[in-house]
């Protein structure tokens, strides 16, 4: 299988962009892709033949945004295969749908005694919440810890859940190992205790099939910037059954049916979740980006792209003192490493001056590097637009880190 990779590249108008002087090499795809010209182009056609705000409006503005709004909503329905538009909820990101049901399932399902479970991996969005939230109302959360190669413990899991167990939050792919979780068999040991899953898709969805019917998950999170789309777009997917209980998570325009001066009630889904004016513009994008994702196959990117981490990993352990951090067999599209006794902020400023982006730092995981005991790590994230050639560059640039502190 290949790709046209320089037609990739070239409907990427900021890969051709020069950094001190330097061909840009963005390595940092697990903070945010980059747009192609098709998602800009979206954006721009809408703020000039279609602004409106949607949904309330009888005139033709408002109607053609809002049939395009839900058109988009549709297309994320068959994208992740959701049962219905209706469990499709718009967010900002994956941040606010992590906080909207930590929040609204906690108010409705989670009291005194109860447990919360998750993961010693998660980003700080997928920990937080539930964290707050099981503080607040007198609840425990438990954390499933990892081995040395950065993979759960299924039956350590398992064995944490009980009758007090009320939901298991997760990510489906690691933003610093790169882990694949299991969680097909997580949700499957769940549900056998009745106990609902929320994956945190942030670091999945761009680069692998989901299917959120076949994985039988409860909840699904997601941001758009992550997947090509612009910022301030996220989606919520959640099952029914749960969304119609969940109390509203924001209260304002568009969630309500009626308001009386002594009590309000509250819209159907999935408007019951989507107060105030929506980022329209980037919804547009976002429908952009899913055309575009959906033109390459998402079973061929994960391919193309497993091919960039091996070779990446490959190289990286040819050099000396190199040590990686998620050494898993079954891992999406990253690698997180340091360069010996070498801070990673050191390395990442060398590495940003010869034009290759890469993240340093704790990478929203803090409770992470204090269990790997160690400050931060040197992360490359690649995307489909990546290329080997580009992974030569970074190995160069590494091995003059590693030259400068000698």
């Amino acid at each position: 299988m290949n790709f046209n990779i320089e037609q990739i590249r070239a409907d990427f108008p900021i890969l051709q962009r020069k950094i001190y002087n330097r061909q840009m090499v963005y390595f940092d795809n697990g903070a945010s892709t980059q747009k192609p010209r098709q998602v800009i182009d979206a954006i721009c056609k809408y703020y000039e033949s279609d602004n409106c705000n949607i949904h309330r409006g009888v005139h033709h503005l408002s109607v053609v945004a809002t049939e395009a709004y839900e058109e988009t909503r549709k297309l994320v329905r068959d994208f992740i295969h959701a049962k219905s538009a209706g469990e499709i909820i718009f967010t900002k990101g994956a941040t606010e749908s992590l906080n909207l049901v930590a929040t609204s399932f906690g108010k409705k399902y989670v009291g005194a005694g109860d447990e919360v479970i998750t993961t010693i991996m998660e980003h700080h969005s997928n920990f937080v919440p539930w964290q707050v939230m099981c503080a607040e109302r007198g609840a425990t959360l438990r954390i499933a810890g990892i081995n040395d190669k950065g993979e759960l413990n299924l039956a350590e899991i398992e064995g944490m859940m009980n009758d007090k167990t009320r939901i298991v939050a997760i990510a489906h792919v690691s933003n610093v190992l790169g882990t694949i979780n299991p969680v097909k068999k997580i949700i499957a040991m769940a549900h056998r205790h009745g106990i609902p899953v929320l994956l945190d898709g942030a670091q999945g969805v761009s680069h692998l099939p989901v299917d959120v019917q076949e994985l039988d998950c409860d909840f699904y999170c997601f941001s758009g910037h992550k997947m090509y789309a612009p910022m301030g777009t996220g989606v919520l997917y959640g099952k029914e059954k749960y969304l119609e209980e969940m109390p509203p998570y924001q209260l304002g325009g568009e969630m309500i049916r009626d308001v009386f001066v002594d009590h309000t009630t509250y819209n159907d889904l999935p408007y019951k979740f989507e107060a105030g004016t929506p980022n329209v513009e980037g919804v547009a994008g976002l429908h952009a980006a899913i055309l575009y994702l959906k033109g390459l196959g998402m079973a061929r990117i994960a391919h193309y792209e497993d091919t960039l981490v091996e070779y990446a990993t490959r190289k990286l352990l040819e050099i000396e003192g190199i040590r990686i951090y998620g050494t898993s067999a079954n891992k999406a599209s990253l690698v997180s490493f340091l360069i010996g006794n070498i801070h990673p902020y050191d390395a990442g400023m060398i590495i940003d001056k010869m034009g290759i982006a890469v993240r340093t730092g704790h990478h929203c995981a803090m409770p992470l590097m204090d269990f790997m005991k160690i400050p931060g790590t040197v992360r490359a994230s690649f995307a489909f637009y990546n290329t080997t050639g580009e992974i030569d560059q970074l190995i160069a640039a590494i091995r003059k880190v590693r030259e400068m502190f000698a």
